[in-house]
């Protein structure tokens, strides 16, 4: 197996078959396999039981408010409810961070009330780092006044050190230490129960909260975790606390014993550190250089040691021992001294801020000179230059680096330079030209609700609103959550610009915006609010606002703060025909006229407020699945031949299920039905392409027929030679998974590291996602070894990844991927399909090179280990739609010996993971399929005809066309063109049609112009009924949606025709309009006279005059010019207005090249 550690077998291990999902709650004793979110879930449940074995009536408290890297812990709570609820632990979710904090203070209150129904309550408060922020005054308060002596508190903070997916970065333990609550700083998932059953029992013996820093590697990863034991306590501490304790109490007035109380529990926490000392020694003892980590720097320095192949005897060799700190404030003095004594270096290596160095450096300062180390490095070293950065993220090899330069400043023999490049990243690979940006969801609501009329402006807001801003939407800016719109106040005394508007998510309406809303308002600032109210909590995984919230309260609510303009704009207003519950003024529009409404607000002095209300996309999907809320029986599809390839339709929707579709005239549009989540905005482009499916189901193939038929051959599959590492502690595998957000390349990590864990392997698996709940670039770092101690940290290091699995090529070759590749080290299983990013929507030009992605793949992994696959292709064919693609590749993988388990393991996962589990495993055995036997899949799915690429077959299919379209002497009328142009090229430059080939596709775009007839004529070809039956099956009616230029009276929100819905009825119209072709462009017309046919007449004839003068002036030096020329028609493209914008942008180059094209060349000098 290329790429795997040696040692390789057939067979396949034994599993722990009993192991349930439910296990990392239930089990008592062993290993369980959790997440960060689940580790915290599972702690609030050991300390219930540590509790009642110390015969305590305790129960449990928890609030807080999400956001990642903690976006998930309120929907862990959730679905541990059953757990929670018999151990007496209660969730209250916070309308906001502070007053979640708050809600805990007041558990710790229950003891001293007297009275109290339990003996004490544990609480724990969530934040993440600008929860933190915001929270300052609560918690500070609420440490100052104690916990309880059988409560105690953990503050836990969820702190993204890199950015991930926050405003900022943030480190919260600053911002603690000044509360002076103590910080405990635990290394990774595996360390969170130990940490956490310490922090609850030094919380109740000093007073303090206890912060818990949850940073993004950590908390959003999930590993093997082997449970505590519950037997082991914690020792007694002699300590004299002051007079009245240290503990929570009333009347605890205002005073400077507050103070003088926090000092003490200082002291206090030092004192039962000393005597349950959390720090420890992990390797060596002595040594000349002392290393002391904290946090998840520990797990990077011990990684580096691993790569540059320290161990025990190595570091004896050295003369270097490691010592991790696992609580970082206040430093233990005891364990610290310990460390220094007799130690002539330390280094400390600790991410972002120097903490633990700067109290070390306190704590050696005064000692005499014989007695301190010669040097305490870290963030600089002992002369001032830089050592580890204190900004960003710290790194293995940032780390290995760092320590091969002081092991060499004192041992130069010693030489680590082949390991260590190893280990360095080499030259920072370039990103693609289109890179996976974070995108709305197909069928979002903020895909129309965040455009903004021509000439204004709008500040995004927290969240998915923020997406906005790289989205040609005029959006600008950011403020804390809370404070949207409220810099405007500012700025709007000294801009020149009049008005604004706001972005507010009903969630950040709810938590804060609301205040910010009432500021407005008193400072009298012009200023439209547009409150998306859609129904969840988008951006953290659909979660319900915390509280009561509808869109009659909201527009009371504004309507009480002094708003007299308030609109309500739906995608459903007709739900609001009863509006006694809307504030009287209020006013409903449909979402289409959006436009004319925000128009209106802008001129409007003061403050004004938009409710848009449309479900989020993303929840109603799950709603419908789940069969609690109406899925509509209504399909939208594009006849591709009435498509012109606009992009109108896209640039409406902003919708990624509007994708390309290759075909033999230019790129038009298709619906992807497996993404689509029936917003039907699509239609609103003005073309005449789309077709509604009324009733009906999507056609697919049946399950037991296509197994059936490879039955033979799924039965017949070789197991794999498994990877099995003669050293059970080896690292087995560093794979690396990388997609599209919501496409399911969490789950195939998830699938991975579990079947890891059923085989009593260690793994880790960490997810990073950033904005991307949809449309995004996902990256899923799996990490598997026979000991989990050989695990260390999360992510892959540059240059480690065994195999990466690109579900989408585009992120597989983005930098941060391609750095973890390795020349001929890496194997990467790649799907052939590319689906375009967002730019698509806004440009149809920007599509993604899929032959230069995978030209990248082969250039940082060798042209012989990338295994391609066109997954997307195969799984439509064979299950209806491309859902199973990622799971699909995931059994090319195994099947070529790339995954570190055996197939019952995978497959008991793929069980364990509840979702759709007969097709899944249909979906990763056929992928083994595709590994063993590709030829027997090769053809399904295969387009029936490529588009043309020689001068011939692109004329002669484009004649028989337009023959279809009026008659042979029109198509003659058309060869004579493109023969006139081959000739000329053919003159000056022998062999090439370049010309040509752009003649012939520029002089069919326009002389098969879409009139009347020609839709007529499409959309009533039994061709395009029948690639309908084919796709769609059940009791179903087609419904055309069209503007008839003598019908279309009405405009639209955007000032076009209005489109009509036409039912079945309207085909034999179709066919009679249809053989009345031959009135085109005959004063019998009557669709002859509007403007756009003459239009389009009279670009035929220009376009035939064009050629003919370049025909006639035609030279070699001109023929790059002609080229460009005769091409530029292809660029008029859509219907009606659409077209003439087109025209419009067209017609400056037209003339300009013409010109160009009679200009005397230039001589040769």
């Amino acid at each position: 197996m290329d790429g795997m550690p040696k040692g390789l077998r057939a067979e396949q291990p034994a599993i722990d078959d009993s192991y349930r999902l439910d296990d990392r709650y239930a089990r008592a004793e062993g290993q369980v396999y959790l997440s960060g979110t689940q580790a915290l879930v599972r702690l609030l449940l050991l300390q219930a039981e540590s509790d009642r074995r110390a015969g305590l009536n305790t129960a449990g408290f928890v609030s807080g408010y999400r956001g990642s890297p903690l976006g998930g812990l309120d929907q862990a709570l959730w679905q541990a409810r059953k757990h929670l609820d018999a151990n007496a632990i209660s969730f209250v979710p916070g309308v906001n961070e502070d007053l979640g904090a708050t809600a805990v203070m007041g558990t710790q209150q229950v003891e001293s009330s007297g009275e109290g129904t339990v003996d004490g309550v544990f609480g724990m408060w969530y934040g993440k780092g600008p929860g933190v922020d915001r929270s300052g005054d609560v918690l500070k308060h609420a440490n100052a006044y104690g916990s309880s002596p059988r409560g105690g508190v953990l503050a836990v903070a969820g702190d993204d050190h890199g950015c991930v997916s926050s405003s900022m970065p943030h480190q919260s333990d600053l911002a603690m230490i000044a509360w002076s609550m103590p910080v405990l700083n635990p290394s990774g998932v595996r360390e969170f129960l130990d940490f956490g059953l310490y922090g609850y029992a030094l919380s109740r013996f000093s007073g303090a909260w206890v912060g818990f820093k949850a940073i993004s590697e950590s908390v959003e990863s999930s590993a093997t975790v082997r449970l505590p034991s519950l037997d082991r306590g914690f020792l007694p501490v002699e300590f004299e606390p002051p007079p009245g304790g240290l503990h929570y109490r009333w009347p605890d007035l205002p005073s400077l014993a507050i103070e003088e109380r926090l000092a003490a529990k200082v002291a206090a926490v030092k004192a039962f550190a000393r005597v349950n000392c959390i720090d420890r020694t992990v390797l060596g003892k002595g040594g000349w250089l002392r290393i002391v980590t904290t946090g998840k720097a520990h797990l990077d320095l011990m990684e580096a040691l691993r790569v540059l192949g320290i161990g025990p005897v190595e570091a004896a060799e050295i003369g270097l021992s490691v010592h991790k700190i696992g609580l970082s404030w206040p430093l233990e003095p005891d364990f610290a001294l310990s460390v220094a004594r007799g130690a002539e270096e330390i280094l400390v290596v600790e991410e972002k801020a120097p903490v633990v160095e700067g109290q070390l450096k306190d704590l050696l300062f005064h000692l005499p000179a014989g007695e301190r180390p010669r040097a305490v490095v870290g963030k600089t070293d002992e002369f001032g230059a830089s050592l580890l950065p204190a900004t960003g993220e710290l790194r293995p090899w940032i780390v290995a680096k760092a320590l091969v330069e002081r092991i060499r400043h004192r041992l130069p023999q010693r030489d680590f330079s082949a390991r260590l490049a190893d280990l360095l990243p080499g030259e920072a690979p370039a990103a693609p030209a289109l890179p996976r940006t974070p995108y709305f969801c197909s069928g979002c609501p903020h895909n129309s609700s965040t455009k903004v009329p021509e000439g204004s402006k709008a500040m995004a807001g927290i969240g998915c609103h923020f997406m906005a801003s790289w989205m040609d939407r005029d959006t600008v800016g950011l403020s804390q959550m809370g404070g949207e719109g409220v810099s405007w106040i500012g700025q709007s005394r000294y801009s020149n610009r009049p008005h604004i508007f706001q972005n507010l998510g009903e969630g950040t309406y709810f938590h804060s915006g609301l205040l910010a809303i009432r500021q407005a308002v008193a400072a009298k600032v012009n200023i439209t609010y547009k409150i998306l109210f859609n129904d969840a909590v988008a951006m953290t995984g659909g979660q319900p606002v915390d509280g009561p919230i509808s869109v009659d309260a909201i527009t009371r609510q504004l309507a009480a703060e002094g708003i007299t303009r308030i609109a309500v704009v739906s995608d459903a207003p007709e739900q609001y025909d009863s509006r006694s519950g809307l504030a009287p003024f209020t006013t409903v529009h449909h979402r289409e006229e959006l436009d004319a409404v925000q128009r209106e607000m802008r001129e409007i002095p003061g403050v004004t407020a938009i409710v848009y209300e449309q479900t989020c996309a993303a929840e109603k999907r799950r709603r419908r699945k789940r069969g609690t809320m109406a899925d509509p029986a209504r399909r939208m599809v594009i006849n591709d031949l009435v498509c012109e390839g606009c992009g109108d339709c896209g640039k409406k929707s902003n919708c990624l299920s509007v994708q390309p579709k290759q075909t033999e005239f230019g790129v038009k549009r298709q619906i992807d039905q497996s993404s689509c989540n029936k917003d039907y905005s699509c239609a609103d482009g003005f073309c005449p392409s789309f077709v509604s499916v009324m009733g009906g189901t999507l056609r697919k193939p049946n399950p037991d027929k296509v197994a059936a038929r490879f039955a033979d051959d799924l039965a017949a599959l070789p197991l794999p030679h498994y990877s099995a590492a003669e050293d059970p502690a080896e690292i087995l595998a560093e794979i690396l998974i990388v997609g599209v957000g919501g496409t399911g390349v969490v789950t195939v990590g998830a699938v991975l590291a579990m079947a890891a864990h059923l085989e009593g392997k260690a793994s880790s698996a960490l997810d990073f996602m950033g904005f991307a709940q949809k449309g995004g670039a996902v990256y899923s770092y799996l990490r598997v070894a026979g000991d989990a101690a050989r695990l260390n940290q999360a992510r892959i290091d540059p240059k480690q990844a065994q195999l990466v699995l690109a579900c989408d090529t585009v992120v597989a070759a983005s930098p941060d991927a391609l750095k973890t590749v390795r020349l001929g080290r890496t194997r990467v299983v790649a799907n052939a399909h590319v689906a375009p990013t967002g730019a698509f929507t806004r440009d149809g030009t920007k599509l993604p090179d899929a032959g230069g992605l995978l030209r990248s793949l082969r250039r940082a992994a060798g042209p012989d280990r990338v295994e391609v696959v066109d997954a997307n292709r195969v799984v439509t064919a064979l299950f209806g739609d491309s859902i199973l693609a990622n799971v699909f590749l995931m059994g090319v993988a195994f099947q070529k010996g790339l995954l570190p388990v055996g197939l019952e393991a995978l497959t008991r996962a793929i069980e364990l993971n509840g979702t759709g589990v007969p097709a899944n495993l249909r979906a990763f055995a056929f992928g083994r399929l595709a590994a063993h036997r590709p030829e027997l899949l090769a053809t399904l799915g295969a387009e029936e005809e490529a588009p043309a690429t020689d001068l011939a077959t692109i004329v002669e299919r484009r004649a028989a066309f337009l023959t279809d379209y009026q008659d042979r002497a029109y198509a003659d009328r058309y060869r004579a063109l493109v023969e006139r142009a081959r000739q000329a090229e053919a003159r000056v430059a022998p062999g090439s049609t370049v010309l040509a080939e752009a003649v012939a596709r520029s002089a069919f775009k326009l002389m098969a112009y879409k009139d009347e007839y020609e839709v007529a004529r499409l959309h009533s070809d039994p061709a395009f009924a029948k690639s309908l039956e084919e796709r769609f099956e059940g009791d179903w009616k087609p419904v055309f949606h069209l503007a008839p230029p003598l019908l279309s009276r009405d405009t639209n929100g955007y000032g076009e025709p209005r489109k009509m819905a036409l039912g079945a009825w309207i085909l034999p119209v179709f066919r009679g309009l249809a053989a009345m072709k031959k009135l085109r462009g005959t004063a019998l017309d009557p669709f002859g006279y509007t403007a756009e046919r003459k239009m389009e007449r009279a670009l035929i004839a220009r376009y035939e005059a064009t050629v003919a003068e370049i025909a006639e002036r035609l030279s070699a030096d001109r023929l790059a010019t002609a080229v460009e020329l005769a091409a530029l028609p292809q660029e008029i493209r859509g219907f009606g207005p659409v077209k003439h914008r087109a025209l419009e942008a067209v017609e400056p180059r037209w003339r300009a090249l013409e010109q160009r094209m009679r200009e005397r060349p230039a001589q040769a000098a």
